[in-house]
């Protein structure tokens, strides 16, 4: 069984329509509701799409053989930095249409909360939505982005005391976060998908540097994308730990879950060996940014796993803890969520 852990909701262009009106009257008509059905919603995640390769978000999961995809909203749609009634109002209906997608799709989808983190509303604010999700619609985690200015300002780093409201609720709920971060607001030095992965790399380190994890012991942490540069730089936090005789840098890490939601062999083999099998979780954004055929073998970027199977240093109880028992360990996902039959 194959347990997707970063997959993002596809939406019909009436979520995004209504948001632009939002946007453009930035509130003074009111909020109002995107009117979509399900027929609209069903056709978003079934009909063929030109940002996915031409190809609908069911079918990329079907081929890639995901039995249970786990999905939160389009990170870079989420519009943090606007006014907060703003991004209170857009993630809560794009919350709810994830929810409605877990019941068109039952068994194929689970829930991954946005959270409302306008810098114009206190975390505490935020929990509300949290809860809401997870106690009423059944989601089992939420995204966390740790720079809800989107480039506009320096955000408070993971391990300031800020953010100590969300991690008490995530611990209290016992659902992890996904850090994954959102947009970047021009003028910016470097595009959206870039910050994802700079963002990550700094959220890492300002949760190791600080006393967060020992403070909230219970606190489950995936990040996305591998991990962002830390896996792969490690090298640079060695010594440090060594002169000071504090924890070793890598048992540090270890306290942590990473994703696979990487392109390339070379990196999630770097990946594995560096944290661990046991702290890696199968996530490929699918449909996403590597929903592209790559020229040189014919397969699409993101069918990570084929990239997987070709680990051939893998066992098949290491293939098993990757694709679906790390998953089910961490994120409350219940027996209801079984292999396909068709």
């Amino acid at each position: 069984m194959i347990i997707d852990v970063h997959g993002h909701l596809s939406a019909p262009a009436e979520l995004y329509a209504w948001k632009s009106g939002l946007l453009s009257h930035r509130g003074a008509h009111g909020r109002g509701a995107p009117r979509i059905s399900d027929e609209q919603l069903r056709a978003a995640h079934t009909e063929p799409h030109p940002s996915f390769g031409n190809v609908s978000h069911m079918d990329h999961i079907d081929g890639a053989g995901v039995d249970v995809q786990l999905i939160s909203p389009r990170p870079y749609q989420m519009m943090h930095s606007e006014q907060g009634k703003l991004v209170q109002w857009f993630t809560e209906e794009t919350n709810d249409l994830i929810h409605r997608s877990t019941e068109l799709f039952p068994g194929r989808f689970l829930g991954v909360a946005g959270l409302p983190q306008s810098p114009e509303l206190e975390p505490a604010q935020w929990v509300g939505e949290l809860r809401r999700t997870v106690t009423e619609l059944g989601f089992v985690g939420a995204m966390l982005n740790p720079d809800p200015f989107e480039g506009t300002a320096t955000p408070p780093a993971l391990g300031d005391r800020y953010w100590y409201p969300l991690y008490e609720a995530l611990c209290e709920l016992d659902v992890p976060a996904l850090i994954h971060a959102a947009g970047c607001r021009p003028p910016a030095r470097e595009p959206y998908s870039l910050h994802f992965i700079q963002e990550e790399t700094v959220a890492i380190w300002s949760l190791l540097n600080s006393s967060v994890l020992q403070d909230f012991p219970e606190l489950k942490i995936v990040v996305s994308h591998g991990g962002g540069a830390i896996p792969y730089q490690v090298g640079r936090f060695l010594p440090s730990g060594v002169r000071s005789g504090a924890t070793p840098y890598l048992e540090k890490l270890r306290k942590l879950y990473f994703d696979t939601c990487l392109y390339t062999q070379d990196a999630i083999e770097l990946l594995i060996r560096t944290v661990g099998v046991d702290r890696c979780l199968f996530g490929t954004e699918k449909p996403g940014t590597g929903s592209q055929i790559n020229p040189d073998n014919g397969r699409w970027f993101d069918d990570i796993h084929l990239l997987v199977n070709d680990i051939d240093w893998l066992t098949d109880a290491d293939r098993t803890a990757l694709f679906e028992g790390n998953a089910r360990s961490l994120f409350p996902i219940g027996a209801g969520a079984t292999a396909r039959t068709a």
